[in-house]
């Protein structure tokens, strides 16, 4: 059944994916804020595509520790799902992404029309440069800015390091930050074509004030609270594991 399921929502997706991807290129002209509420149309379709036929609800806890101001959200990342999710969730966001995501036909079209902050991963500490730059302008024009801090999808019950890229940018925006954690994996796995129905939890955490303090101070503190939450949650996916989460990567140009 899960192969079906699976099966019919990419058969429905692919098309309206196409479409959007084309239509998206000729939103140039228009301001960025008119072109994402453009380009966002697509996810307003996929979630309850995702939901109808795949069978994946889910459940936002902790919308009331959400700041009245841009903020940088730092997203635990697990699947697809919540790259999907966060532009239904929070206000109008800004994606850190990899620049070569945007040469993928379709789909790296209508994000080259979102108000993303791109960056070139060989780039070193300049990488890092391009986060807190891009990052700065985005929250400027009032973009909240997502960043997974993993870098990478993490299958469920693991975590990688944390990167320093996104403390980095709310330090030098004097942005708050916003911890975020959730279980999308458990039925969207990571690279997974056939997903399983289930609920997601999504725990949006207190706020992280960055005034005076340091990138790797708020790094280290969202990462606490993020893999805390996530046994907290979902202790069933940490049996046998280590309770400590992984070391703080806090080397320059490790975004």
């Amino acid at each position: 059944m899960n192969v079906f399921r699976s099966t019919l929502y990419m058969i429905v997706i692919a098309p309206i994916t196409i479409v959007f991807g084309v239509f998206s290129v000729f939103t140039f002209p228009f301001p960025p804020q008119t072109r994402y509420r453009i380009v966002t149309c697509w996810s307003k379709i996929a979630m309850p595509l995702i939901s109808g036929i795949l069978g994946i609800k889910y459940r936002v806890i902790g919308r009331e520790h959400l700041p009245s101001v841009p903020s940088v959200i730092l997203c635990k990342h697990q699947s697809a799902w919540e790259t999907i999710a966060t532009q239904r969730i929070f206000p109008p966001v800004a994606y850190v992404l990899k620049r070569e995501l945007l040469k993928i036909p379709f789909f790296g079209w209508g994000l080259a029309q979102m108000p993303i902050i791109s960056i070139d991963r060989a780039a070193g500490k300049d990488a890092l440069k391009q986060v807190i730059d891009q990052g700065k302008q985005r929250l400027a024009e009032g973009f909240w800015v997502v960043i997974f801090p993993e870098g990478t999808r993490a299958t469920i019950g693991s975590a990688k390091r944390y990167k320093i890229g996104g403390a980095s940018l709310a330090t030098a925006a004097a942005a708050p930050v916003v911890p975020v954690a959730h279980n999308a994996g458990e039925f969207w796995g990571r690279n997974a074509f056939v997903k399983s129905p289930g609920e997601i939890i999504f725990s949006i955490g207190p706020t992280i004030e960055t005034a005076g303090r340091t990138p790797e101070e708020v790094n280290a503190q969202a990462e606490a609270w993020i893999e805390g939450e996530m046994r907290r949650l979902f202790p069933h996916h940490y049996k046998g594991r280590s309770a400590t989460s992984p070391a703080v990567a806090a080397e320059p140009g490790n975004v």
